[in-house]
């Protein structure tokens, strides 16, 4: 095969790809709120979920923030997106279940937690919503799942939600508009390595 006969091979297979993409791109004409989940045991489900806050907040979007399980208030993405405008974060864990091994208080910080997601969910001022390992507290049994699929349900028509977490439950997925499963291939914590600010903290 010539090199014209390549460059030409190239273009027509590209020009096919072109044409089935836009009608692709032609047929999808509705827009609304998205419910995402990112699931699996992969590491980068909230990674995912703060670099959408980083273009939802370029874009001048309204961001809310709501992390279960999660303790702690001195990670990397909190530091940064705190000193950010148009964002409300909320840490409403109070660390991991084999740090806490406190059953009754645990669901009672899930459901407190979940109050104050509630209040978020009915407010059209937020466009984006982050709710970041949800997953753990609906496989526990600390919430309703019920409820809170009926809330994500009859939030704002325009909302987004992002919620992470590994073990997804079905009629979660089932609900969702896009889901993400994380693949764990191999992780530098199995082979004895800490986990690094700026990467895992």
């Amino acid at each position: 095969m010539t090199d014209t006969e390549r460059v030409q091979r190239y273009r027509a297979r590209m020009q096919r790809k072109k044409e089935i993409i836009d009608a692709a791109i032609a047929r999808a004409d509705r827009k609304q709120g998205l419910l995402i989940i990112l699931t699996g045991n992969g590491k980068g489900k909230s990674s995912s979920a703060f670099g959408m806050i980083a273009r939802a907040l370029g874009h001048g979007m309204h961001v809310g923030v709501a992390q279960f399980i999660k303790g702690r208030s001195d990670t990397g993405e909190e530091a940064f997106f705190r000193n950010q405008k148009n964002i409300v974060w909320h840490v409403l864990g109070e660390g991991f279940t084999w740090d806490t091994q406190d059953l009754q208080r645990d669901i009672a910080i899930a459901q407190q937690g979940w109050a104050i997601v509630q209040s978020m969910l009915h407010d059209p001022s937020f466009d984006l919503i982050v709710l970041d390992e949800l997953t753990y507290p609906l496989k526990f049994g600390w919430l309703d799942l019920t409820t809170v699929l009926r809330d994500l349900k009859n939030r704002p028509s325009m909302q987004h939600v992002i919620i992470t977490g590994r073990g997804a439950p079905g009629a979660l997925c089932d609900s969702a508009d896009t889901v993400t499963e994380m693949t764990d291939i191999k992780h530098a914590f199995r082979a004895g390595i800490q986990a690094q600010a700026g990467i895992d903290l």
